[in-house]
């Protein structure tokens, strides 16, 4: 059966999240499986899933069989199942990869909610509708099983056991991840969102959908998370080792572009427009609480910083030099960590003008520090080094009022930042060679659908 998927909204234009209108909306839930050399497992699996969906989900579904280049029975078993079930269509990729499977099946649904699970239904499908709630009333964008959850309970092996929790702290620690579990094969998406997020997905195995989790939650999208019973299935294909090279491989790629900004997920996060500290008030600079507090968090540990490049510069130079070269090398680090965590300002677009700007501001907080400094000087004798840091702090809180207002009003104005959103072209779906093609439903090299 061939389908043509309904028009997506542009890229740019985005609304906010809402309740589905599931009274205009045929087909819901679109669940994929994707499958490679699965003919003992599949039509029992989806025969338990069509009958799980009929009995508890109240809307229409879908269920989308995705062969990876099976070279076995699999595509008979698919067919066949496709022409038996209503619910249940059969597509044929001729390259193998879980994550290029979802991208091509995703890509092409018009289901407004998009999810997958593995064949062998190791996770119990009583948390299938708790999976897919939120993103049916509009609470978040993204949903994850997770079986390392408090209250997920789980039956599987030590070793498959240690590689997860061992990959997932790996995450935490690289990438800082704040969901759980990344490699659980139960997971949902809202279908606008898979539109915006698809295009900057590389991988097309099995960390596709750990990139997938990395690049939605640095774009500030909402992940829900519904700890899952899961058992583990001994028959299990998944060569460990690879797969565990891959992921690391992956981890690398994403790391060093989130790193150098190569990714503009900032144009993922504002489209959404349900960010109540967007929201304008009469007579209330947007965000000034906000940023207020992560500028205090930003300068202190900037003050620290500057503190400890004096004292070591000071055994060397002298005051003057060390206060110098300490103000100015913190500078850069205060100005990199604003410009991220206190005004929400991401990728590289603008960085060196940002950094230009805040030379300015630490011209003008060495002229205060410089100064106190030299009246110390004048006061006759020598200072001692507690003295001399306590009249550097003494400066650097005034030059701290000053810092603040000039880094809101002139290197990262809000109205500049909400202009320069607003008419940010969309951006453009590629991949490390150049654009994606569009996914033909009617082109046999692209996708082959069993016929009804």
């Amino acid at each position: 059966m061939t389908t043509t998927p309904a028009p997506r909204e542009p890229l740019g234009s985005l609304p906010p999240r809402e309740h589905l209108r599931l009274g205009q909306i045929a087909t819901v839930l679109d669940v994929v499986i994707p499958v490679h050399n699965e003919e003992r497992d599949l039509e029992p699996c989806v025969r338990r899933l069509r009958e799980h969906l009929a009995r508890t989900f109240p809307y229409g579904f879908r269920i989308t069989i995705a062969d990876n280049a099976s070279t076995d029975r699999t595509p008979e078993v698919a067919a066949r199942l496709d022409d038996a079930l209503d619910e249940v269509i059969a597509v044929r990729l001729e390259e193998k990869g879980r994550g290029r499977a979802l991208r091509a099946v995703w890509s092409l649904s018009d289901a407004p909610v998009l999810a997958y699970m593995d064949v062998d239904l190791s996770t119990d499908l009583n948390a299938l509708l708790p999976l897919v709630a939120p993103l049916i009333s509009g609470h978040s964008d993204l949903a994850i099983g997770s079986r390392l959850s408090r209250s997920a309970r789980v039956v599987r092996g030590p070793k498959r056991e240690f590689l997860s929790r061992a990959y997932n702290l790996i995450l935490r620690g690289s990438l800082a991840a704040r969901f759980s579990d990344a490699q659980c094969g139960f997971k949902a998406i809202r279908g606008e969102v898979a539109a915006r997020l698809l295009p900057m997905v590389e991988d097309t195995g099995w960390f596709f959908d750990t990139e997938l989790l990395v690049l939605a939650e640095r774009a500030g999208l909402r992940i829900h998370e519904v700890p899952v019973d899961w058992i583990d299935d001994p028959h299990s294909t998944v060569r460990l080792v690879r797969t565990a090279t891959d992921d690391l491989k992956g981890v690398w790629r994403v790391g060093r572009a989130l790193a150098t900004g190569g990714l503009p997920l900032d144009r993922l996060a504002r489209p959404f427009g349900d960010d109540p500290r967007d929201r304008e008030l009469t007579g209330v600079p947007g965000g000034l609480a906000r940023q207020l507090v992560g500028f205090c968090v930003v300068g202190g540990l900037s003050t620290l910083l500057y503190l400890g490049l004096f004292s070591l510069f000071r055994l060397g130079a002298g005051a003057q030099l060390a206060n110098a070269a300490a103000l100015l090398l913190s500078t850069l680090a205060n100005t990199a960590a604003n410009r991220r965590l206190t005004f929400g300002v991401r990728g590289r677009d603008r960085a060196v003008r940002h950094q230009a700007q805040g030379l300015v501001v630490f011209a003008i907080g060495l002229a205060l520090t410089s100064g106190s400094l030299a009246a110390l000087d004048a006061a006759g004798g020598t200072a001692a080094h507690g003295t001399e840091l306590a009249v550097l702090v003494s400066a650097n809180l005034a030059a701290t009022v000053l810092r603040f207002l000039l880094l809101r009003a002139w290197v990262f104005p809000d109205r500049e930042r909400r202009d320069d959103d607003l008419a940010a072209p969309p951006y453009p779906s590629h991949d490390r060679n150049g654009p994606i093609d569009p996914v033909d439903p009617n082109d046999p090299n692209d996708l082959t659908r069993s016929a009804r």
